[in-house]
């Protein structure tokens, strides 16, 4: 299309050009035809005059001209006077085009700038045309429309127990309220999870049902080896085809910003590829105190036709989305950072649970994310570490500084109090949450030092944990002390 109107510029330009030659030519030309032709006529008359010749033939002429009775004198005149008139004529239009050849060439300048200037603003036209809607898909995207009545949920310890018995009446999969309370709690403390363990126990299909619990089915985005940055996620413009090409988690994300229901995005097998590479965007967003300031770089222009929800060619990371990454721990994956493990709750699911019965059926049920952070609010708000536990972690901190160099952290801390509120208002006992989040957040960091040169204290810590909080009290600390004491 482009070729086709280039060339009719083109065909336009030359036939402009031409026509000024033609012209130019012709006035060239009628002039030396009237000197060619008057000349001839006067070199005749000479010629006739040098010979003698003249005056017969023009006495013959009058006589002719008497008889009819026609004046001689007229049209002796007019046959000498029209050449004249002639020559003079082609030699003032002659001069005149001579004269306003300089403005000629300036209007044919001008009139070729004209042209360029059409052409330009066709090409111009052919680009936007070609640069309209370049997200496909993100244009017509609406708000997820639930049509059910929200459901009145007083408790988080309500909510735990209802998840629970949908995923098995409805889906046939099985938890243990332990395993539930932990989920729910750590949804409530972070948005971003991992839930790590042996292929098989349930990773991908916890947060699955959670997703078909609420009514709004998780994304589930399996994560490719190659993966490098955060265009792996968020896709990236095809300078080819002049189109994004939008990913799964786009779409998801733009739809969440437009909903008041809760999201869960999982990336299945997370640490195929390196999580600090293609996640690191998000994890130093989700720092970001402030919701309405955690905006990522979609484009880096904007464009008329953008979709109306890309702020200057950025989206905004959704406030109700979660994003629950499933971790397989063997030979083919690559470990965690520690930066990574720090801004996310763990979750470990060794163990597969047994099957149990539930009576009647369960159905999903609408809850808002409004209604989930509401409810997580109050109940951080609503409980507080009792006064012993606090003085224990104290001492505890205190303790693994001098025999590891290894402490807790603010933002640690901070989710330590917020998991354990969260936590013992969805049924558990505060000492089940100490014991859960301290395994997997404080003691977790031993992994990254070398263990040769502590294994007598990692035993005489075993014993401490145990003098510190009670016999068979903590068991996941004193279980993972006594793995890496193996080491």
């Amino acid at each position: 299309m482009a070729k086709k109107n280039n060339d009719k510029f083109q065909n336009k330009w030359e036939k402009l050009r031409k026509r000024s030659k033609r012209r130019y030519i012709s006035s060239i030309v009628a002039l030396v035809l009237v000197i060619l032709i008057g000349g001839s006529f006067l070199a005749v008359l000479i010629h006739l005059e040098l010979n003698g010749l003249l005056s017969g033939l023009i006495g013959i002429l009058k006589a002719f001209l008497v008889a009819r009775d026609v004046d001689f004198t007229i049209i002796i005149f007019w046959l000498l006077t029209i050449p004249i008139v002639l020559i003079l004529i082609n030699l003032v239009n002659f001069i005149r085009r001579l004269r306003f050849r300089n403005y000629r060439r300036t209007w044919e300048e001008t009139a070729k700038l004209a042209i360029e200037e059409e052409k330009h603003e066709f090409f111009l036209q052919q680009e936007k045309l070609k640069r309209t809607k370049r997200f496909s898909t993100l244009n017509d995207i609406s708000p997820f429309e639930d049509d059910r009545a929200l459901k009145e949920i007083n408790s988080l310890k309500e909510l735990c127990e209802g998840f629970r018995a949908f995923a098995a009446s409805e889906l046939r999969l099985f938890y243990s309220p332990e395993q539930i309370r932990v989920f729910v709690a750590s949804l409530a403390v972070s948005h971003i999870l991992i839930l790590q363990g042996m292929s098989g126990t349930g990773k991908t299909s916890l947060a699955y049902a959670f997703g078909e619990y609420m009514g709004n089915p998780s994304a589930i985005i399996p994560v490719q080896p190659m993966w490098k940055d955060r265009s792996d996620l968020l896709g990236y413009f095809n300078e080819f085809t002049k189109k994004y090409n939008e990913t799964p988690l786009l779409k998801k994300m733009y739809e969440a910003n437009k909903s008041e229901n809760m999201y869960l995005t999982v990336l299945d097998e997370m640490n195929i590829a390196r999580v600090e590479y293609y996640f690191a965007e998000f994890l130093s967003l989700l720092e970001i105190p402030n919701p309405e300031l955690r905006y990522l770089e979609v484009v880096p222009d904007v464009w008329e036709d953008d979709p109306p929800d890309l702020k200057n060619g950025r989206i905004k990371l959704p406030e109700n989305m979660w994003f629950i990454g499933t971790a397989n721990n063997d030979d083919s994956t690559f470990a965690i950072s520690d930066k990574v493990y720090d801004r996310a709750m763990i979750i470990n699911l060794e163990t597969r649970t047994s099957p149990f019965a539930i009576s009647g059926r369960r159905k999903p049920i609408k809850i808002t994310y409004r209604q989930f952070a509401a409810l997580a609010s109050s109940c951080i708000r609503g409980y507080e570490m009792t006064k012993r536990n606090e003085r224990r972690l104290k001492e505890l901190d205190e303790y693994l500084v001098s025999k590891f160099q290894l402490s807790f952290g603010n933002r640690i801390m901070r989710q330590i109090r917020s998991y354990i509120s969260v936590y013992v208002s969805c049924g558990g006992e505060e000492l089940e949450a100490l014991d859960d989040i301290l395994s997997k957040k404080v003691l977790r960091k031993l992994a990254y030092k070398d263990l040769s040169a502590y294994r007598k204290d990692l035993t005489e810590t075993i014993k401490y944990f145990e003098n510190l909080f009670g016999a068979e009290k903590m068991p996941k600390c004193c279980a993972f002390l006594a793995m890496m004491a193996k080491k």
